[in-house]
Parts: C-alpha cells; sequence; structure tokens
C-alpha cells in the first residue's frame, strides 16, 4: 500500500545546467508528522551523506527559510529550483507498507545527491505554517543518521529521544550517551563503547522479583542500549 510519494524532476548527469522541481506529491500529514514527513526524512536520511559536508550548514538554513515561509534565493547547493519540467529526467521516491511494516523505495538513477535532498526540502512549501516546524525537525534529525534507511531509522526518527535529551539538560544526544554510559572521554572508540554496555548490563539485572524493581531495570536497559546505539552509528 502507497503511503506517500514524492516525483522529482531533474536536469540530467551529463547537462551544462544544474535544475530541480517538483512533479507530483502525495504527502499525508497528522498533527505535523505523518508519512508524508517520514518519507521527506527518509530521502534526506539517504542522500545526505552523499553531499559535500560544507554544503550541510546551507541545507539546514533552507529548511528554517521554508518552515518560515521566506524568499528563496537561487541557486542552493549549486542547483537551482525551478517550475518548469520541460527537458528534465524524472525520479520518484515512496513510503510503501508490505506486510505491517514501512519500507523506503528509493528509485536510483540520474538524480544527484543534492537535487533529491533540495526537492525533499522545497516540499515542506507545502504543508500549512503550523505543521512545518514538525517537519523540519523530523528533517534535521534525519540529517545526523548515519545507517540504513529501514526500520531502525523509522524507530529512531520517531522516537521522542531528543526531547528527553532537551529535557535532561544535555547539548546533544551524544553528550547523554556518554553520561548514561559513565564515559569521560568525548570520542570513545566502539570497542570501549561496547565494554561499558556490556559492564553496566550485567550489573543492572535483579536478584528480586519486586514488579517496580522490573520495570525500573527495563528502563534502564532501554537508556543503555539507546545510549551504545547513538555512540556507535
Amino acid at each position: 500500500m502507497l503511503l506517500a510519494e514524492l516525483e522529482i524532476f531533474h536536469s540530467r548527469t551529463n547537462a551544462p545546467t544544474r535544475r530541480v522541481a517538483l512533479g507530483y506529491t502525495y504527502l499525508p500529514i497528522q498533527k505535523g508528522s505523518g508519512n508524508g514527513a517520514v518519507l521527506l526524512a527518509g530521502i534526506v536520511a539517504r542522500f545526505i551523506p552523499n553531499i559535500d559536508e560544507d554544503f550541510y550548514d546551507d541545507y539546514k538554513k533552507l529548511l528554517y527559510q521554508l518552515q518560515r515561509g521566506e524568499r528563496i534565493s537561487q541557486p542552493r547547493l549549486r542547483h537551482r529550483f525551478q517550475e518548469d519540467k520541460i527537458g528534465l529526467a524524472r525520479t520518484v521516491h515512496q513510503l510503501r507498507e508490505f506486510e505491517g511494516k514501512y519500507r523506503f523505495i528509493f528509485e536510483l538513477n540520474e538524480a544527484a545527491a543534492e537535487q533529491n535532498i533540495l526537492a525533499a526540502a522545497y516540499s515542506i512549501s507545502q504543508f500549512a505554517y503550523k505543521d512545518r516546524p514538525a517537519v523540519v525537525n523530523l528533517m534535521l534529525k534525519a540529517v545526523k543518521w548515519r545507517g540504513e534507511v529501514g526500520t531502525d531509522f523509522i524507530s529512531y526518527l520517531l522516537s521522542r529521544h531528543d526531547k528527553f535529551v532537551a529535557d535532561l539538560g544535555h547539548e546533544s544526544s551524544e553528550s547523554w550517551a556518554l553520561q548514561v554510559l559513565g564515559i569521560s572521554s568525548r570520542n570513545p572508540d566502539d570497542e570501549e563503547v561496547k565494554k561499558q554496555f556490556r559492564k553496566l548490563l550485567r550489573s543492572t539485572h535483579p536478584d528480586t522479583g519486586d514488579d517496580d524493581i522490573k520495570v525500573d531495570v527495563a528502563k534502564r536497559i532501554q537508556e543503555l542500549t539507546e545510549a551504545r546505539r547513538i555512540l556507535l552509528r
């Protein structure tokens, strides 16, 4: 079943100009989130690792400008956004449901990584102003993701973890994770993270049948697991 779809028109690899335009969009939104926002965030997570890191700040700035409805200067990320689709190639990305599970279907052809994430960004203008902040927050969260864009990504995307991090007074997910695992080094290697996780996990299991303690232990294990995931990604 189709849950969301984004059609992109773009200049070809050997074209002398760099262009991008939007085609058909099916981006359902519910309370600022929903399948449309998940698809856009998935496009960002899938393609942003392939762009020059020097473009990251400009891309984040573009997201905020589109959220506020500002006039967008062109080009951005060396590509010009336009309405005309004549002579441009076509790429389609979808979010579908198969047997109760979400699946991203990314069409990989001539579209450059910049063209894909720019199209996702310009789609923000189609949403009501009240819905844009939540959509942009998901897309900014997707910028940080490194890994396969699948079920783990969706769990990460829709979790409330970042809100908890802010509520606890941490400047980032990484600083929260370091504290949870009791690691003093700001840049621990993977082996140190895994070793500390195993050590704390062994000491977490209780020797009691108290249900309240079991709930606290389950929460602690969840925090340790999330902290490990953040530092290893």
